[in-house]
């Protein structure tokens, strides 16, 4: 059947027989059309003064949705704080759990087969499967990729299809029972929002997406007809191995191939009747009880520290992601400050009560002011935020001097810690880990071990200097140059007993300088103390901070994380520093 006939008679499956106003207003016909339908119908008896017949019923199965999956393993970093107490699918919204009131919804509908991929703080949602009986998938690279791998674990269940997310709120039931064509609910926004536009062809046809300031946006759910289903499922599995949507979200993936996909239409739906909660003030602009109430710990923490109330915390923002942590601004009573929030699985790295020591001695000696208050058991962290700075420019030694004579700083302070950083040695614990989950395969991993193993065992009974607290973290971003010159140095997570060499050598490595860069650096540092073993001595701890860098970043990719460019350049510079090392200074 056509579309207009489908939704009419879909009409009077769900409503019975009504008047033709009222059918034009739910179905979007016009009288002069519904008039028609209206007419065929009765001549096919698909419907008659009662209602749908058998007949009708029978004539609407082809169309049935066979289930729904529900994408439900992200971490929702947006709306932090609050997603990382829980869920965002678990937020109570008007007195009622997101997802839940989703499900409850589908059920409505008819839709018995409910799929649910769950990935971050999984076990939150294992109770639903009793309550409601859906089935449950496991994204256990939730971390790493987006959800075009959660549909890619859920694609052999696509057939007649509802693709939903966890954290939207429908005003009424936006499903049915059956649907006609591959679709994108949306709504016409005319303001300035982040989501993109859609281009439409004949009959709404999704064509392209546009950046405009008006226009359909894409907003809720889709569904799939067996065609478009069939073709995202190849297009998954074509390009899975190949690691080629491990980053992106569906919609993207089907952006770029929207040419050679089935088609999607809009269903175009009312302003104010489909919620996403994307950030804090969407969530208490729309239920009032988030202005004071959040429910969450961070929040509650955050008021303590700064003796405010909870509605007093506005525009959380997140920073640039870290290697180790994620870090977010927000603002109380016009002053902004920074809550950074410890990266999962840090706990086999960081120790954060050696952390918090580290800081508070920072502070004292005038190297991280902005430091306010940190929880070691839990690994939060509040600063105030640093306005109107900039990083170094490797490039640009008037900016080296300015690091170099912070680092001297607080090396001269000469401050004795009873937590140590043991580049070689913690190394050794990485290398332990990384080759029994799933091993090293480099045929010049030996090799380069051995090469630092000679120099670390030189350097470290050089005599020059006695181990006193390092950074062990200064690569370019931790360095907050002021307006006046003056310098932040944050993240003292690595912090420790060290060799003062960790500190100059790993500025060195995150530059990438060549050697005479490096001994230019080396030589600021040093003055008038500069010899040629003083310089063999920094010149080796270049080969040393990077090999250790380089078995962290294994380590880390052993856990699920993404280290992209930063793992070779930390193994090329530990093998470019090693070779200068032992062909230059006398490893007898």
């Amino acid at each position: 059947m056509d579309k207009n006939t489908f939704l009419v008679l879909r009409n009077y499956f769900k409503y019975g027989p009504d008047s033709l106003r009222n059918v034009a207003k739910k179905t979007g016909l016009s009288l002069g059309t519904l008039s028609k339908v209206h007419k065929q119908l009765l001549e096919q008896k698909f419907i008659d003064t009662k209602g749908i017949t058998e007949l009708g019923k029978k004539a609407l199965e082809p169309y049935r949705v066979n289930n729904a999956i529900i994408m439900a393993a992200g971490m929702s970093t947006r709306l932090a704080p609050l997603s990382f107490d829980k869920p965002k699918g678990l937020f109570e919204i008007k007195n009622e759990i997101l997802i839940e009131r989703q499900i409850k919804q589908l059920l409505e509908a008819g839709i018995k087969e409910i799929i649910l991929v769950l990935g971050y703080k999984k076990e939150s949602f294992f109770y639903l499967g009793e309550k409601y009986g859906v089935k449950i998938i496991i994204n256990s690279t939730y971390e790493t990729k987006n959800n075009c791998e959660t549909l890619y674990l859920a694609r052999n269940f696509f057939s007649r299809t509802y693709i939903c997310s966890c954290d939207q709120y429908f005003i009424n039931n936006p499903f049915n029972e059956f649907e006609y064509e591959t679709f994108y609910t949306s709504v016409l926004n005319k303001t300035d929002v982040v989501e993109p536009r859609v281009s439409l062809g004949t009959g709404k046809r999704i064509i392209g997406f546009r950046s405009k300031k008006s226009g359909h946006i894409l907003l809720g759910f889709s569904f799939w007809n067996e065609e478009f289903s069939k073709a995202f499922k190849k297009l998954l599995e074509d390009h899975h191995d190949l690691g080629d949507f491990d980053r992106d979200f569906w919609e993207n993936a089907f952006a770029r191939n929207i040419n050679s996909l089935p088609p999607m239409y809009i269903d175009e739906r009312e302003v104010g009747t489909i919620f996403e909660f994307d950030n804090l003030k969407q969530l208490r602009d729309f239920d009032e009880k988030y202005i004071e109430h959040t429910t969450s710990k961070i929040m509650q923490n955050i008021a303590k520290v700064l003796r405010c109330k909870e509605g007093d915390i506005t525009d959380f923002a997140p920073i640039q992601e870290g290697l180790t942590n994620t870090s977010y601004t927000f603002i109380v009573k016009g002053k902004k400050y920074v809550y950074r929030h410890p990266g999962l699985g840090t706990t086999q790295f960081i120790n954060r009560k050696n952390e918090e020591e580290a800081l508070k001695i920072a502070k004292k000696i005038n190297l991280d002011p902005s430091f306010i208050k940190m929880n070691a058991k839990e690994g939060w962290k509040i600063s105030y935020f640093v306005p109107n700075t900039r990083v170094p420019d490797y490039h640009n030694f008037e900016d080296s001097k300015i690091v170099i004579r912070k680092m001297k700083q607080l090396h001269d302070a000469n401050i004795k810690v009873d937590f140590a950083f043991e580049p070689w040695y913690d190394a050794l614990k990485y290398e332990k880990h990384v080759k029994k989950t799933q091993g090293i395969d480099m045929p010049d991993f030996e090799k380069l071990k051995k090469d630092i193993h000679k120099i670390y065992q030189k350097i470290d009974k050089d005599g020059l200097y006695e181990k006193r607290l390092c950074h062990c973290d200064t690569y370019q971003p931790n360095w907050l140059i002021k307006e006046d010159d003056d310098v932040v140095l944050i993240d003292w997570e690595y912090s420790g007993s060290a060799d003062p060499g960790v500190d100059v050598g790993y500025f060195i490595v995150d530059a990438m300088y060549d050697f005479d860069e490096a001994k230019k650096f080396i030589k600021e540092y040093l003055q008038d103390k500069y010899s040629l073993k003083e310089e063999e001595h920094f010149m080796s701890y270049v080969a040393i901070i990077a090999y250790y860098w380089f078995v962290w970043a294994l380590y880390k990719q052993s856990i699920g994380s993404v280290m992209g460019e930063v793992l070779y350049n930390w193994y090329y510079m530990a093998k470019k520093y090693a070779q200068y090392a032992l062909r230059t200074y006398q490893y007898e």
